[in-house]
């Protein structure tokens, strides 16, 4: 006995329970979702950075005199320029993907495996630079001294220009510092590299150089960090200096807050593995275009789906932009 079930009330729908759900293919659903799931990771990273920052609002480092660098300008103040750069170069790789998607639309090969070269390229310039800006981020620049409570203090000239310890202090080649390791006695306990100086010297190397003061990580009413008088910026080494730290790492970082370092090293790298993986992706379906996979298929539809994909990661770093270099 053979029964036929005619369904009538989808007919006619976008959704009608074929194939083609909403009218895209398989792989493009399925990129959508993972878009969508992505999207939610991201935004829940970028809502504790958020939560965090203005718990910490009175103490959070100050992006314009953390980032500052510029690849062969040593020495050259160029706050938040590089990142700029940076994100310029992304959102030009979008652009280039869009055109070779219009030209994949048109079957034209040519022109797909132009300007798929030069995503790529401009994929590979981005992670470059962000590697790079991790490594100017870990080595630091001025080093600082940690408290016995946390906090962090720097050190400025009289007109506010930060100092470097390398300006002021002398280390003391007669001093001995041992580096502990687990053989020594604490199991599962060893330090980091030792630091350049100690804090005594650097409290000797503060005292010889009156045109030094402390710099609290405390941001005052102005926007500005608090700067400590004379005396009161001795006493504090002195009295709280604890150690030494140089750069940073997911401990302890020179710039203030540890939780700064901590997400920066999270979400940047987690946006970055993203944008690696684009490249790896992106030079696939590069040798695929060249090959004449797609030109065979009468279809570019893989270069469509690979750049869904580059434009989410080109919109996420948008955000991480906004909220982490900006606000």
């Amino acid at each position: 006995m053979n029964t036929t079930v005619v369904n009538t009330g989808t007919e006619g729908k976008t959704w009608g329970g074929g194939n083609k759900p909403l009218n895209a293919s398989y792989g493009k659903m399925m990129m959508w979702f993972f878009i969508v799931s992505d999207a939610l990771t991201f935004s829940g990273f970028l809502a504790a950075y958020g939560f965090s920052r203005f718990k910490f609002i009175d103490s959070w480092p100050i992006a314009d005199e953390v980032f500052t660098h510029f690849p062969f300008l040593h020495g050259v103040e160029a706050p938040m320029y590089y990142v700029a750069f940076m994100t310029f170069i992304l959102i030009m790789s979008s652009v280039t993907m869009v055109l070779a998607v219009d030209a994949g639309h048109h079957l034209n090969k040519a022109k797909v495996t132009f300007y798929m070269f030069l995503t790529i390229i401009g994929g590979l310039i981005f992670v470059g630079s962000q590697a790079w800006e991790w490594g100017t981020f870990i080595k630091g620049d001025y080093g600082a001294v940690q408290t016995k409570g946390g906090n962090i203090l720097q050190f400025v000239d009289t007109e506010g220009h930060r100092v470097a310890l390398r300006d002021f202090v002398v280390a003391d080649p007669h001093s001995e510092r041992t580096q502990h390791e687990r053989k020594e006695g604490l199991w599962f306990v060893s330090e980091g590299t030792l630091p350049t100086y100690t804090v005594a010297e650097v409290a000797k190397g503060l005292e010889s150089h009156d045109n030094v003061l402390v710099r609290t990580q405390i941001i005052n009413e102005a926007g500005e960090k608090t700067v400590l008088s004379r005396a009161e910026s001795i006493k504090q080494i002195k009295q709280n200096g604890k150690a030494v730290v140089e750069g940073a790492n997911l401990h302890v970082n020179e710039y203030g807050s540890p939780l700064f370092a901590d997400f920066f090293f999270f979400i940047t790298g987690f946006h970055g593995f993203h944008v690696f993986s684009g490249v790896v992706i992106n030079i696939i379906i590069f040798f695929n275009v060249i090959l004449g996979t797609y030109e065979r298929r009468k279809s570019y539809e893989m270069v469509e789906k690979v750049g869904l994909y580059w434009h989410f990661v080109d919109l996420v770093w948008v955000f991480v932009f906004t909220f982490f270099y900006l606000v």
